[in-house]
């Protein structure tokens, strides 16, 4: 045995030391360049508003313009979600360029009751000591972004001195507005009462629009669809006031914003300066639509197909005029939308109508009966409650005391999901599912109501059609899809949240991300 481990350690040795053989002499390959891609040029900022991630699935064999590409040739998220509470257009319009919740932009809603103003204020009601806004184009106010707290991607592409012209679009001030940010170089809205496209003296101290913007309104925009038929629904014969709000409610309200994009990026050259442009372009009348109709409606089918064609358009004149893998596009909605109730219900279902004026009631009556007589309920707004602090300190009780007694009436009531007070978010204790983390992220202490409140799942506020604004995925899981030469085209299906557009558009500019952004860069889709 000894002589066997003996020779066997000699051949090993031996063999260890041998040396190795000669590699085959082959001619190596030059090593292969790969292209970096073009940077952009201009940005295409798109959001379709209130549109569920299921339309692309619904009516993907049906989509034949600017959808499919993206489908077919870009990122596509298949489940992206809002991560905020409420879902509704103020905020998912600030959350996208700015990749920030509620919690730091400081939008908590459409509108919310201003405590130090003692009003209700909207997200783009011009903030107390500024200069304010006059509409320009028409006569009345105008709005700003100052309420919006922090930066978007067009203002760090401005602060970097690597960004050209930034140019928001829309019919609603609000989406026009928020996802373009503070430095913006103009908003352009649709004026329901002159059938203008507005902005405001925020953007043009002057008090003048650019001509091509004057010149889109000698035009009369909103004109030529007097009387139209669609879908068997006719607009006002007459031109005027009744015609322009009703064109919301009608693809011919996508059709204007089409019109003013193309116009403003024609005549300001986005896509062609040595910095890079931003336009970003929100489809309203989906909104205003599926408001109306309902999401399972031949209405909402027909402007899913609509708004399809008129991306497709865009992108082409995008391109065309940037240039072939110069244009970066991202695009998302800002919410989705409920079932309407009547639907459902012959489905077996579980939706209802909740009555908010009767919780409104029921609290003033518990608190009267508690503490006291009131008036107790300031305002309720989006199914919040704002506590009336005079009250409060009027009759020397403790805010806290009051909320938990509101909050322990309001989850008495049929139908409440679930109720949060505002010193329970204050403290953190909440629990740590999606809903309570969706909630805490909308709250944001200096701006939120007394009391948030959830109705169950498919329960809708409003006598008719239906509308939006809870955590659940009908409300808040929406298409998210990035396109252009430096993405990676493929379905992804891990879960992300909307706010991580922002930082994804930062790293491909290479500029800083929004100063209030939460949300990660999406580098698996980054060539």
């Amino acid at each position: 045995m000894r002589r066997f481990l003996a020779a066997f350690l000699f051949c090993a040795v031996l063999s260890a030391q041998a040396p190795a053989p000669p590699a085959a002499r082959t001619t190596a390959p030059a090593a292969s360049v790969v292209a970096r891609p073009q940077s952009p040029k201009l940005v295409l900022a798109v959001v379709i508003d209130q549109f569920r991630y299921d339309y692309l699935t619904r009516y993907q064999s049906e989509y034949t313009g600017g959808l499919k590409r993206l489908m077919d040739r870009g990122a596509l998220f298949t489940n992206a979600y809002f991560m905020h509470v409420p879902t509704v257009t103020a905020v998912g319009h600030s959350t996208f360029l700015s990749g920030a919740t509620p919690a730091t932009s400081g939008i908590i809603g459409n509108d919310w009751w201003d405590r130090t103003e003692k009003r209700r204020v909207t997200s783009v009601t011009p903030v107390p000591g500024s200069k304010g806004s006059k509409l320009v184009g028409a006569e009345g106010n105008g709005s700003t972004p100052e309420r919006l707290l922090p930066s978007t991607v067009g203002d760090e592409l401005k602060l970097s001195k690597k960004g050209g012209k930034v140019i928001g679009v829309s019919i609603k001030d609000r989406s026009a507005i928020l996802p373009v940010g503070h430095m913006a170089d103009a908003a352009y809205w649709f004026d329901d009462n002159s059938g203008n496209f507005v902005s405001g003296t925020y953007y043009f101290p002057a008090g003048q629009l650019p001509a091509w913007v004057s010149d889109l309104n000698r035009g009369r925009p909103g004109d030529k669809y007097a009387g139209r038929e669609w879908l068997g629904h006719k607009a006002p014969e007459q031109t005027g006031k009744a015609l322009y709000n009703e064109l919301s409610f009608t693809p011919w309200g996508n059709e204007l914003i089409q019109q003013a994009a193309l116009a403003a990026l024609k005549n300001e050259k986005l896509g062609t300066g040595p910095r890079v442009d931003l336009l970003a372009v929100s489809y309203s009348s989906n909104d205003y639509v599926g408001h109306r109709y309902g999401p399972d409606k031949p209405e909402a089918h027909d402007m899913a197909l609509r708004v399809d064609k008129l991306i497709g358009e865009l992108l082409t004149a995008a391109e065309a005029q940037a240039g072939a893998g110069r244009v970066l596009v991202a695009l998302t909605a800002d919410h989705g939308v409920a079932p309407v109730v009547e639907d459902m219900i012959p489905l077996k279902m579980p939706a209802g109508r909740p009555n908010g004026a009767a919780w409104r009631a029921e609290v003033e009556k518990a608190l009267s009966a508690r503490y006291g007589s009131g008036p107790w309920v300031t305002d309720t707004p989006e199914l919040a409650m704002v506590l009336n602090l005079e009250t409060i300190n009027s009759k020397k009780l403790s805010r806290s005391d009051v909320e938990r007694m509101a909050a322990e009436t309001l989850r008495e009531q049929p139908h409440v999901f679930r109720v949060y007070t505002r010193t329970q978010l204050l403290s953190g204790a909440v629990a740590a599912d999606q809903i309570d983390l969706r909630v805490r992220n909308g709250f944001n202490a200096a701006r939120s109501p007394d009391l948030i409140v959830i109705p169950d799942p498919y329960w809708v506020a409003g006598q008719n059609g239906t509308t939006h604004g809870t955590p659940f995925t009908y409300d808040a899981h929406v298409p998210v899809i990035f396109y252009g030469s430096q993405i990676k085209a493929g379905r992804y299906h891990f879960n992300i949240a909307v706010n991580d557009i922002a930082p994804t558009l930062s790293t491909i500019l290479e500029v800083e991300p929004p100063s209030g952004s939460v949300g990660r860069a999406l580098h698996e889709i980054m060539k």
